[in-house]
């Protein structure tokens, strides 16, 4: 029996068909991500589901007693953060409680609990709301852009709560490796109607990949860039290569092919001889805000072509770092911002800066109009475009050109701010969550974008596959140093991981003895789960050898066509090898369901 259904339910916004006759339904243990287009239908899909969507025609249904928990974009908060969080719960039972002390501590660590939430920033609201929703049980889960305003670890630790605490969920994000960490089955919400794929965003492109492949009239542009992002998903960091290996075999007909994304040796020359030597180079720089010190004696080199990702916790001072990088670090009169030290900035250097902040474009003017009072045509590495094509690239395309810029939604307008950083050629490119509001569609064409383009970058983002995707190398705000990642993302978490054991195990201690039997229950937990990826690998490696045996058999039938004795032989090998191997492969997944791989 489904928790909640949809029966033809349709749903249109002005001229525009967002849900049209659309009936499903969620089971328990469905973990479903949901990708689409801005304006595509994602959020009135998930309010429907929740009982919140105004729905045209048709309806939607949930079994009896179910309780669903509904994280919207928009949160209607009043009171304490506490009062939020906790309603009338006295503190001596959730202070004890040890999913609410876990949630405290990645979604509320530095947050004042007595504060008026009417007071916080849009982040502090939304990770408020989220803890208000995780510290409660919930038969279903309907997320919508969960991940935002947190940073990678909050992101990480979101993902870990919910394969342990939810059975039941299903999330709206444009985060992809989210999408992969926490979801089975994705829906992708197009053109008025949800299709549904098996297995995470990994599992859903090479779906879409391979679709494109068999359908000759797929448009080529999108075929080459799902097969681009499909070679990247194959020769990606080592975590994505987790992946069973007997599974991909398509994957690699697609891309055998395929070239890497970007020529890095390439782009790096072009890059030199747009920079010269020298581009941007701190020395000895500290900067404090108020009581907090940002940064602490950096001394650091940005070179042309680097590809510089910026990772750290939230409030540990990356938008500071690009405003310096920048020079637009403010500098009041009343002292609460001081700096010391060098910045050296390049004689070629031309910055092309994308803030969190919109920037102030005239609401009246048409969006083809705002971005051609820049220039008529872009040039990207090595291609030239008119606007208008950069701007369809960027998924503003048709009448949504002529818009005026006052009445784009929160993605449109990001991606009109993306477009002119963009017009004004910068062989330096500065960007501060440039995946804010973008949907995956539109990250994909400003990822492929970005491979052609000659210059320096330094992102900071909390989207990790993007960081993954565009950036060479990592470094993170530790301690108000810059360390280097050679490791990356993962290697900035262990470091997390090790700083925050100290006060783990104090935690631990005073905890007493029941969170001390907690410990023990968690170290059988990891030993399992060390076995479990050993006996991953040792299977991997007799499937490995059992498929060559395959292809070898396979290849003697051929051969012997004419010989009727042999072939019967071969045959009866060749059933027994698969048999052996599909044998192996289910003992693979199985173990990989049990251990969350």
């Amino acid at each position: 029996m489904n928790l909640v259904n949809l029966e033809q339910a349709s749903k249109a916004y002005h001229d525009r068909v967002l849900l049209h006759q659309v009936s499903l339904g969620v089971s328990a243990g469905q973990r479903i991500g949901v990708v689409g287009q801005n304006g595509a239908g994602k959020t009135t899909l998930l309010a429907a589901l929740a009982g919140a969507g105004n729905l045209d025609s048709g309806r939607a249904t949930r079994a009896r007693d179910i309780t669903i928990g509904y994280l919207p974009q928009a949160e209607a908060l009043s009171g304490t953060v506490a009062e939020v969080v906790f309603g009338s719960l006295p503190e001596h039972e959730w202070a004890t409680d040890q999913r609410s002390r876990s949630v405290i501590g990645a979604l509320l660590g530095g947050l004042d609990l007595g504060a008026d939430v009417a007071r916080l920033s849009g982040g502090e609201r939304r990770r408020t709301a989220l803890a208000a929703l995780l510290r409660r049980s919930y038969d279903l889960l309907l997320l919508d852009e969960p991940t935002n305003h947190l940073d990678i670890e909050a992101i990480t630790w979101l993902a870990g709560y919910l394969r342990e605490f939810a059975t039941s969920y299903i999330v709206v994000t444009h985060d992809r490796w989210f999408l992969d960490a926490v979801t089975e089955q994705t829906w992708e919400v197009a053109d008025g109607r949800v299709h549904s794929y098996e297995g995470g965003y990994s599992a859903y492109v090479l779906a879409r990949a391979e679709r494109a492949r068999v359908a000759a009239a797929v448009d080529t542009r999108r075929r080459n860039l799902l097969r681009k992002e499909l070679a990247w998903l194959r020769r990606g960091p080592p975590a994505r290569t987790s992946k069973p290996k007997f599974r991909i075999d398509a994957a690699n007909a697609l891309i055998a092919d395929e070239p890497p994304p970007r020529n890095g040796v390439e782009m790096a020359r072009l890059a030199a001889a747009r920079l010269g030597k020298t581009v941007i180079e701190l020395e000895d720089v500290t900067v404090r805000i108020g009581q907090r010190e940002l940064l602490d004696h950096v001394t650091w080199q940005l070179g042309p072509g680097d590809r510089i990702g910026v990772i750290g916790v939230n409030g540990t001072g990356k938008t500071t770092l690009l405003r310096l990088l920048a020079g637009t670090l403010p500098v009041p009169a009343d002292g609460q911002v001081s700096t010391s030290g060098n910045v050296v900035t390049g004689s070629t250097v031309q910055l092309g800066y994308l803030t969190q902040e919109p920037p102030a474009v005239d609401p009246d003017l048409r969006v083809l109009e705002a971005a051609e009072q820049i220039r008529a045509t872009a040039r990207i590495g090595k291609r030239e475009m008119s606007v208008s094509q950069l701007l369809d690239r960027l998924g503003l395309r048709g009448e949504r050109q002529w818009t005026r810029v006052g009445e784009l939604s929160g993605g449109e307008r990001r991606r009109l701010q993306l477009m002119l950083v963009l017009l004004a050629e910068p062989n330096v490119l500065l960007l501060d969550e440039p995946t804010n509001d973008l949907d995956i569609d539109t990250l994909t064409e400003l990822e492929d974008l970005l491979d052609g383009w000659p210059g320096s970058v330094v992102v900071v983002s909390h989207d990790r596959y993007f960081l993954e995707r565009v950036t060479d190398h990592s470094m993170a705000l530790l301690g108000g140093g810059l360390a280097f990642l050679p490791g990356g993302v993962d290697e900035y978490l262990a470091i997390r991981e090790r700083e925050e054991e100290p006060a783990a195990a104090a935690t631990l201690s005073a905890a007493g003895p029941r969170s001390a039997a907690a410990g023990a229950g968690h170290e059988v937990s990891a030993a399992r789960l060390r076995a479990g990826r050993k006996e991953l690998v040792r299977l991997e490696r007799q499937i490995a050898r059992l498929a060559d045996d395959q292809a070898r058999l396979e290849a003697e039938l051929a051969a012997n066509a004419a010989d009727y004795v042999r072939l019967i032989e071969l045959g009866a090998q060749l059933r027994s090898v698969q048999d052996d191997k599909s044998r192996l492969e289910d003992r693979w997944l199985e173990i990989a369901d049990e251990i969350g791989s």
